[in-house]
């Protein structure tokens, strides 16, 4: 099978066929740098409280 090789137009219009129109490039000085709002959860954050964990054995 032979091996067919596109021009650099013939892949762009590919690209544009297959992902269609991409968003306008952000500028250096256009780039916002962002802060985190709420503190990153741990692990610790997932399960219940030491004293949910009480309640819920009290309970059985």
């Amino acid at each position: 099978m032979a091996e067919e090789s596109f021009t650099d137009a013939e892949l762009a219009f590919l690209r544009h066929a297959r992902f269609g129109e991409l968003p306008r490039r952000v500028l250096p000085d256009e780039r916002v740098e962002l802060a985190e709002t709420e503190p990153p959860r741990t692990w610790l954050d997932l399960g219940p409280s030491p004293e949910q964990q009480r309640t819920l054995l009290a309970g059985n």
